[in-house]
């Protein structure tokens, strides 16, 4: 790797050809993807550790194939769209809309579901 170093008023730099550079950033990229599986397997295995059922891969394929999200965990829990509206304090409405995609749902909507149906947040906003 050729490097030269210059003093700038902010202080020194390094100077290095772009596909040096490239190489670097695509490294970089790599192990924070890395850290990033590595906080995900943490929390898997924290959850695991903790009693929290694991989502079967039938459920997380319907979710990764489009179907939405709240619906396939809603029936997957075994839950009404009734009465987990209400464990929510949401209109049964609302979560049709909601599982129908005629509304996004609010980020403490959302977390209300999501604590009913006891699965992550980030699962279904």
């Amino acid at each position: 790797m050729n490097v030269r170093f210059k003093m700038t008023n902010k202080g020194e730099v390094a100077i290095l050809p772009r596909k040096d550079y490239e190489a670097l950033a695509a490294k970089a990229q790599e192990a924070d993807e890395d850290v990033g599986t590595s906080h995900l397997v943490a929390r898997a295995r924290k959850e695991i550790a903790a009693g929290i059922p694991l989502i079967p891969k039938e459920i997380v394929d319907r979710i990764i194939a489009g179907d939405n999200a709240v619906r396939v965990l809603r029936k997957w829990r075994g839950e009404t769209q009734l009465c987990s509206s209400h464990k929510a304090s949401l209109g049964q409405g609302y979560s049709s809309d909601l599982e129908s995609g005629r509304r996004k749902g609010t980020r403490a909507a959302l977390k209300k579901i999501a604590d009913v149906l006891k699965v992550p947040l980030d699962l279904i906003a």
